[in-house]
């Protein structure tokens, strides 16, 4: 047997025992009532008091138990997910989530056991020959809030910094995506202890209550006006919060871009998941003269990559009735002669499929522009010079992200330095939130604070700043009472 089918083997056999060890704690693996999670809450906070993760092997364990938990798996995941929307592509749901939440876990295996050790820091050598470190420390219970539009990764991912960094978890699965919740809840009782990971079901009251919880940190990924609810429950428990909000992302195609590359990569970033990803391209910026090449070659893409839509498995649905009918609003509410179909297809309320469009200059106060879309729908806006780009983005509210196409290094420059988003990509879409040495988070409107690798791990740990004194301590010749030798030392030092 080869080293890799034994690591296998062994941890299929630990996912075995951590069955037979938690099969009597079920009914606290996943709570569906305000009551039940209350309890499990203060269970886990106790516990999180009294017995602190601070190992590496422990966590190494949980980070184990979940790869071979996605792995074992997938498949039915993925068919929960495709459920809830009426039809999910499966390749989008092993690109866009599966495939980013095994990368994750293997970073933070390769690289967790160095993060949580204590970090040497410099010290002024007024103090020496005392030293400065910082330790890393379990915050204790972590609760996660999952919308569903990527509910796996979103799921996984803050899971992943919560348990590298030693936490113990609460997650409240979207009532959004049922199915998904309930298969998500069934698939962690069997590989978690409910010591370490409690998964709750719910509406929208359930949501509310889990809010309200003192967590020792609050993670919440969704909407900017129910992230301010989120943040204003929190409050009352001084429980720090990182909201991943939405936004609305813009392109910039500087002039001179390769147009071709350009409508490449802002077509799949803005038909992934039929437009319902948070950090999609929601409009674009771009020069008239290249308005109606853009519309062509925007045709052509969807032509040789999503032929025959209406039957295409690749191409997902968006995600309910109410979804569907709010975007389908946005479209009734425009002037016909700008919305440019790109598909022979139209859109299909019983079956929810909604083909790409592009929207030529439309009213800065019409709901496209005004809202964050969550759907294949792309704006097109003209611009005169990259300072009139520059100043459109800089007047709305800071985005989750900022997608630059061009070769002109001058002007890539000029943007990113003169605006504010979460995120910024040149050249690409999307890319930037699997690059797990990358922070990710948003500004304002669009979010606060960051998580992913590293920067999820110190997110979701405290990292205590410790001062250690030498036993010669030179701090002694301060001490009163204060003489000629302290008036001396202050001279040098006090302007």
């Amino acid at each position: 047997m080869t080293d890799n089918n034994q690591n296998n083997q062994a941890q299929n056999n630990q996912a075995e025992n951590t069955n037979d060890t938690y099969n009597e704690y079920d009914s606290l693996s996943t709570v569906k009532t305000v009551a039940d999670m209350q309890a499990q809450f203060s269970r886990l906070k106790k516990l999180s008091r009294t017995q602190p993760i601070n190992d590496w092997a422990t966590r190494a364990n949980q980070l184990d138990n979940l790869e071979v938990m996605l792995s074992d798996n997938q498949a039915l995941l993925a068919k929960s997910i495709s459920a809830d929307f009426g039809y999910r592509s499966e390749s989008e749901t092993q690109f866009a989530e599966l495939f980013p939440s095994f990368t994750g876990i293997s970073h933070a295996k390769k690289h967790g056991k160095r993060w949580m050790k204590a970090q040497r820091v410099s010290i002024s050598a007024l103090y020496m020959p005392a030293h400065n470190e910082i330790l890393p420390q379990p915050l204790g219970v972590v609760g996660i809030m999952v919308p569903w539009n990527y509910p796996l990764f979103l799921a996984i991912g803050p899971m992943i910094d919560a348990l590298t960094a030693g936490n113990r978890i609460m997650i409240k699965m979207s009532e959004a995506a049922p199915q998904f919740a309930q298969t998500f809840a069934d698939t962690i009782s069997r590989y978690f202890s409910p010591d370490m990971v409690c998964v709750v079901i719910g509406e929208v009251e359930i949501a509310e209550e889990f809010s309200k919880l003192p967590f020792d940190h609050l993670l919440y990924t969704g909407s900017t006006a129910v992230g301010k609810k989120v943040m204003a429950a929190a409050a009352p428990n001084l429980t720090p919060v990182t909201l991943e909000l939405g936004g609305k992302s813009p392109v910039v195609v500087l002039e001179g871009a390769n147009l071709e590359n350009a409508v490449n990569r802002v077509m799949m970033g803005k038909t992934l998941n039929a437009g319902q990803t948070c950090i999609a391209p929601d409009y674009v910026l771009i020069q008239r003269q290249d308005h109606e090449e853009f519309i062509r070659l925007a045709r052509e893409w969807m032509e040789k990559h999503y032929p025959n839509i209406e039957d295409n498995p690749d191409y997902s649905r968006i995600i309910n009735g109410e979804q569907f009918k709010r975007v389908k609003g946005y479209l009734d509410n425009l002037s016909g002669e700008g919305v440019h179909k790109l598909t022979a297809a139209d859109s299909n309320v019983e079956t929810r499929l909604m083909p790409p469009v592009i929207v030529s200059e439309p009213a800065p106060d019409s709901d496209v522009m005004q809202n964050e879309i969550f759907a294949p729908i792309l704006p097109l806006i003209h611009y005169d010079t990259l300072d009139d780009a520059i100043a459109f983005i800089n007047e709305r509210p800071r985005p989750l992200a900022l997608y630059v196409f061009g070769d002109n290094n001058r002007d890539i420059d000029k943007v990113r330095t003169n605006t504010v988003s979460g995120g910024l990509c040149i050249n690409e879409v999307v890319m930037h939130v699997v690059q797990h040495d990358l922070p990710f988070g948003g500004v304002g409107d669009s979010g606060t604070g960051a998580y992913h690798g590293k920067a999820g791990f110190e997110r979701l740990s405290h990292m205590k700043p410790i001062f250690i004194q030498s036993k010669i301590n030179g701090l002694n010749i301060l001490l009163p009472p204060y003489g000629g030798l302290f008036k001396k030392a202050m001279a040098l030092f006090l302007k």
